[in-house]
């Protein structure tokens, strides 16, 4: 099965950052911190005011990194990431609003599932490659598994929970693709502009990543 280059990319990352910025003017320096460790991609969350035009500066300024735009929850935003030049979008979870509104921009599109129900609900629509949340509140890696079961057809994103704890235990699934998390980006190191701190976690994960993937 092919999957879209995109998709592709996250994959060969493994590891996607899950960023919330309050400032858009620190978007860059960050993206360019993350970079500097070996990851490529970066998910900006709308979470707070300045995400979008956090994610807009990024797209143009930062071209060596993948943008992705995460907690997308509305139709309204699924236009409005697309405008602002994201490249792939990630939500927590499916309605069939967003979904349509995902066609409409052609964006590769990662709804958040973590129940059979979720699940049977994104195949149908023909969304396979998912976002298993709250990864570890919804089961952790055996819950993954057995969801698995039924849904073989499935390749999952967990996100929630995930760490370089318990990064190995997640990436050893053959269903899973990448992992999301926040502690790529933690917010003491965002407040103190502390981007050598982030490029020494960018590199701790590529190199886990490595080490797992042989």
């Amino acid at each position: 099965m092919s999957i879209a280059p995109e998709i592709a990319r996250l994959k060969a990352c493994g590891v996607v950052p899950v960023v919330v910025i309050d400032e858009a003017e620190i978007a860059v320096p960050l993206a360019e911190a993350l970079l500097a460790g070996g990851i490529d991609v970066i998910e900006i969350t709308l979470r707070r005011p300045a995400a979008m035009a956090a994610l807009e500066v990024v797209a143009k300024k930062v071209p060596g990194i993948l943008p992705v735009a995460g907690t997308v929850v509305t139709p309204a935003q699924a236009a409005e990431v697309h405008n602002a030049g994201a490249l792939a979008v990630v939500s927590p979870g499916f309605t069939e609003s967003v979904d349509e509104a995902m066609r409409k921009t052609g964006l590769p599109w990662l709804p958040g599932v973590a129940t059979a129900s979720d699940c049977m609900r994104a195949v149908g629509a023909g969304r396979v490659t998912c976002k298993f949340f709250p990864a570890e509140q919804a089961g952790g890696v055996a819950g993954l598994k057995a969801l698995s079961g039924p849904f073989p057809q499935m390749q999952f994103c967990p996100t929630g929970g995930v760490s370089l704890a318990n990064l190995g235990s997640y990436l050893a699934l053959p269903q899973v693709i990448c992992v999301g998390g926040s502690w790529l980006v933690p917010a003491e190191a965002v407040k103190n502009r502390d981007w050598a701190q982030v490029t020494k976690l960018s590199k701790e994960a590529r190199e886990k990543v490595a080490e797992l993937r042989g």
